[in-house]
């Protein structure tokens, strides 16, 4: 079948071995999209989106970050990484195996996948960039009662599940992929900051890099997402000083699709929000070419 998914494997800088997915173009090849998912979200759940960008033309890959989905450890207890591989490693290689000189490449961002594309240390191979769902991660920002449930989270039920299992088994609670020890105590040290690792002493120099991108975003957010509200989007995208940065915030009601929340991007009733999305990005590649 010529349009079937093509299940594959990358290889990070480091020898890593990653789980991707790629979905060939119908027709003639209009460009290249790769998927930047969320912390803990697997790339199956992208997989309509997928579908649909490969039916208007665009090639497509997703992927597994390392510790999540099939790029798993066969025993996530004692593994050790960094947060930012998934970026600077993992999403890097992802973007090395898509582009291509004569083809416009975009990144498609869901939550951490907007914080990603300022860590890839290949960024300017992307020609432009959409993001749903992006933010500062800090509960201030989030309206009660959410932000008083996601602080008991962290400071009660996240604990002891570490404690007990050796990582963040958020797969006990249905929340998404259980989590490494070490993306779980850096997501909450930076959760404790209004604008999350851009206020950490120690990420100055990995920050820093965030103003060498200067290719267009759009960074869309649901005014019913709980934990990515236009406010927290705002703090974060800031980071992004250079880049011309274009903001959409979606009202649920008079989008008339029902709730989107923080996940809802990717349902398939969503299908306008991706028409738009590969709208915008045919404008600039138009540019690119």
């Amino acid at each position: 079948m010529p349009h079937a998914p093509q299940h594959l494997h990358l290889h990070a800088a480091d020898g890593y071995r990653l789980s991707a997915t790629r979905y060939p173009a119908h027709g003639a090849v209009r460009g290249k999209i790769v998927i930047a998912g969320a912390t803990g979200v697997p790339q199956g759940f992208y997989r309509r989106f997928a579908e649909f960008a490969a039916s208007q033309g665009y090639e497509v890959m997703s992927l597994d970050y390392r510790g999540i989905g099939r790029s798993r450890p066969a025993r996530l207890r004692g593994f050790r990484m960094n947060y930012l591989d998934w970026a600077r490693l993992d999403l890097a290689a992802a973007v090395d195996a898509m582009h291509t000189p004569t083809l416009p490449l975009y990144l498609i961002g869901h939550s951490y996948g907007g914080h990603a594309f300022g860590l890839l240390p290949n960024h300017a191979k992307v020609t432009a960039a959409c993001v749903f769902a992006t933010g500062a991660g800090w509960h201030g920002w989030m309206p009660a009662p959410e932000r008083w449930r996601v602080r008991f989270m962290w400071t009660v039920v996240a604990p002891l599940l570490v404690r007990l299992k050796g990582y963040l088994a958020w797969s006990w609670l249905g929340m998404g992929e259980d989590l490494p020890l070490d993306v779980y105590r850096q997501w909450k040290h930076w959760c404790s900051y209004p604008r999350y690792f851009f206020e950490d002493p120690a990420m100055q120099t990995e920050t820093a890099r965030f103003a060498e991108v200067r290719r267009p975003i759009l960074a869309c957010n649901a005014l019913d997402d709980l934990w990515a509200r236009p406010n927290s989007r705002d703090a974060f995208m800031a980071g992004y000083r250079n880049s011309p940065v274009q903001t959409l915030d979606i009202d649920p009601k008079a989008f008339g699709r029902g709730p989107i929340g923080h996940m809802g991007y990717f349902r398939a009733a969503c299908q306008p929000l991706w028409e738009q999305a590969l709208a915008w990005f045919s404008q600039h590649g138009a540019r690119h070419a």
